[in-house]
């Protein structure tokens, strides 16, 4: 096991090299330039200016150069200071919005796990029931639906009309005069859409990939035998099954861990909420090179740690499944 994380430890280099690589070009490639903001609306610049500019960011260099710079100051975790008027340390903008970030997803995912799963387990078993047939709507439903149309609906219903939950920010303009119990009513109420709307889509998913593996699991020869042995249909789905159908879904589970820090752009962005996914946004319509990379980079080294997570639960999960020495 020692051996098997070394050399995928190893391999991730590369990929996280090449990650970056076409990231780097991507974004430098895109239309606009980070001083845009502070010259084309400002008719007495000067081109010397916009060279001083230019050259206080270091985009006067090659791009090739500019690569190797960032990457340089990467080696020693220096994300560099945003472009923007503050000029703060990229690392400093990140750390302050992770914690927002990380207990909305985990909320989600939570909530994604505690109620899917299960969905997945009961449509398998009553197959072709009401229930089986009214959850596969709400799944269509919910892979058909865009996030941003469904949170712009929640907030004008609970919002607006109804005037039940606040549609924007993470606590109200009284937060500071409230109680203790009124502080942490408040908090929740302002999070209750932006959790919703993160695991709408999530959860349609890993319900339906938990059925359909449970489908294929209970027709297996062994849990066959297990029923003909006289045991309880709890027993059989619980104990023998479901422990072999969670394989895929190691997989998906895995996968969400960068979603943890790297945010939701969508749902921060229309909630207003001071997240990662918002400093993302704000980030890419400012071409703020330095914030973008950053937050690229950290979704990158996450997502390939969620798949090596997830090939190691799979051993650990499944004893048929063995790391190779």
């Amino acid at each position: 096991m020692f051996y098997y994380l070394i050399r995928r430890l190893v391999s991730m280099i590369p990929l996280l090299l090449g990650i970056t690589v076409i990231s780097f070009a991507v974004i430098h490639l895109a239309p606009g330039a980070p001083t845009g903001l502070q010259t084309d609306l400002n008719p007495k610049i000067t081109a010397e200016a916009r060279a001083r500019l230019e050259k206080i960011y270091g985009l006067d260099k090659p791009l090739h150069t500019q690569y190797l710079l960032w990457l340089k100051r990467l080696v020693v975790l220096d994300l560099g200071n945003s472009f923007s008027m503050d000029g703060r340390p990229v690392t400093d903008k990140i750390i302050e919005r992770i914690p927002v970030t990380i207990l909305i997803n985990a909320l989600s995912l939570f909530l994604i796990i505690l109620i899917s799963i299960p969905i997945g387990v009961i449509s398998a078993s009553y197959q072709n029931s009401f229930f089986d047939k009214f959850t596969t709507v709400f799944v269509f439903a919910g892979f058909a639906v865009p996030t941003f149309w469904l949170a712009l609906l929640l907030m004008i219903l609970f919002g607006v009309n109804l005037g039940w939950l606040p549609i924007s920010g993470l606590k109200s303009l009284n937060y500071e005069y409230l109680p203790t119990l009124g502080m942490i009513m408040d908090r929740a109420k302002h999070l209750i859409l932006p959790i919703f709307v993160s695991a709408f889509g999530g959860l349609a998913g890993l319900s339906r990939y938990t059925r359909s593996n449970m489908l294929e699991v209970i027709r297996q020869d062994y849990i066959m035998t297990a029923r003909s042995k006289g045991l309880a249909e709890r027993v059989v789905i619980f104990k023998h099954a479901l422990r072999n159908a969670l394989l895929p879904v190691i997989t998906i589970l895995g996968l969400s861990v960068p979603g943890l820090i790297g945010g939701s752009v969508i749902f921060e962005t229309i909630f207003a909420i001071p997240g990662m996914g918002q400093l993302f946004y704000m980030s890419v319509m400012a071409r703020d090179y330095p914030v973008i990379m950053g937050i690229l980079v950290i979704g990158s080294v996450l997502t390939l740690m969620g798949n090596l997570i997830a090939d190691i639960s799979y051993a650990l999960v499944d004893p048929r499944i063995k790391i190779a020495k």
